[in-house]
């Protein structure tokens, strides 16, 4: 006796007029998740996971430790976890629905829950999260603008260095002194915009020094040379805390998108753990 055929008995491909995403359950999931994202990230802040150490100028002006990275983590897969657990336990109970295409929606439901969670978040956590990033880069940004301007021409900061090298206790004309300051300023600042001061401006500058203040030849050498000492390490510091802000902003990054990874996984596979719940009971 021959087997009936399945795909004759079958009978039609009935599609239901009702969606298979309930939103309420969404938005409620994605409203607890933000919620206490909202809660546990400044909770990581204030427990010194991000800090920052502007004033201790034996350490970096900017600081992103591990234990900042281990609680973006922490912090997703607990608000994730939540969220996608109630949009599972809270959505309606399909009948007449095969286990697998339960278990799919379930955890569609709650991936969607960590998304809609997450666009209303995001901008709020990147900003706190950063908030010690940021902070660091505007107070380099500010040393560096005073204190190594050369690298960008900065003629007025300049200005300073070039006034130093001709201070003197013996009163001077003030015009003359200003003349001599200018045209020290534009050799600083040809020097920081070529990375070097030729010999021939180095000599130039401390028989200047020499003459505007009764230092002898070799002291006025000392004094530039000093001066430009200065300046070089200024835009060392500079350049030094420009490359810290960046290994910061790298490291944020990279833990903010596995820690958004870990929450996407968690809060789907919590909505499946949720939806199996809401079906048993």
């Amino acid at each position: 006796m021959a087997l009936p055929d399945p795909i004759a008995t079958d009978g039609p491909n009935l599609e239901s007029s009702k969606s298979a995403i309930h939103w309420a359950s969404i938005l409620g999931g994605a409203a607890a998740a933000a919620s206490i994202s909202a809660i546990l990230l400044p909770l990581g802040s204030a427990l010194g996971f991000a800090s920052t150490s502007a004033y201790n100028p034996g350490e970096s002006l900017v600081t992103f430790t591990a234990g900042m990275a281990i609680w973006l983590v922490v912090m997703q897969w607990a608000s994730s976890g939540v969220g996608g657990y109630i949009a599972g336990r809270l959505r309606v109970k399909w009948a007449d629905t095969h286990s697998d295409e339960v278990f799919f929606r379930d955890t569609a439901h709650g991936f969607l829950a960590w998304a809609v969670a997450t666009l209303f978040t995001f901008a709020f956590a990147a900003c706190v999260a950063m908030g010690a990033v940021n902070a660091g880069v505007q107070a380099g940004a500010t040393v560096a603008s005073g204190a190594a301007a050369g690298a960008a021409g900065n003629a007025d900061d300049l200005g300073y260095y070039a006034d130093s090298l001709y201070r003197t206790t013996t009163p001077t004309t003030a015009a003359t002194a200003a003349d001599v300051s200018a045209e020290t300023t534009r050799i600083l600042a040809n020097g920081a915009k070529t990375g070097v001061i030729p010999p021939a401006d180095r000599a130039y500058l401390a028989a200047q020094v020499a003459a505007r203040t009764g230092l002898s030849q070799s002291e006025a050498e000392a004094r530039v040379n000093n001066t430009l000492a200065q300046i070089d390490s200024a835009k060392a510091k500079a350049t030094q805390a420009a490359e810290e802000a960046r290994k910061a902003m790298i490291a944020f990054h990279t833990a903010l998108c596995i820690s958004l990874l870990v929450g996407a996984f968690i809060a789907s596979v919590a909505a499946a753990l949720g939806g199996r719940l809401r079906d048993n009971y």
